[in-house]
């Protein structure tokens, strides 16, 4: 059963571009992991600050191995700090993680 896992990243007003260009810079970070089924960048288009990272993987244990891997440590630095500069300051003023199975739906696109 899919597992769906949303990172809700709220930025200050004037950050949500700088979260997007960090999220581009580590385009495909994931894609290769075992269980993992697909990302999601979603920007607010309301007065909204919460951002939305929505990936899909094929079960728990596929996304807990993620969480504990090199990879996972690895693709949450900055590209700055991959290359032995400090980190950057923080783009997010919080952020809560929410998991959800799909419990009804279409499969119409």
């Amino acid at each position: 059963m899919t597992v769906i896992k949303i990172n809700a990243i709220t930025v200050q007003a004037d950050s949500g571009d700088e979260l997007a260009q960090r999220f581009a810079a580590r385009a495909g970070a994931v894609d290769g992991q075992a269980g993992f089924e697909g990302f999601e960048l979603l920007k607010p288009v309301d007065d909204r600050h919460t951002w939305l990272v929505v990936t899909r993987w094929s079960d728990e244990e596929s996304f807990q191995a993620w969480v504990s891997s090199p990879a996972f440590g690895h693709g949450h630095r900055s590209e700055a700090e991959r290359s032995g500069q400090p980190a950057p300051a923080h783009v997010g003023v919080s952020s809560e993680l929410w998991s959800y199975v799909v419990a009804g739906g279409s499969g119409a696109n």
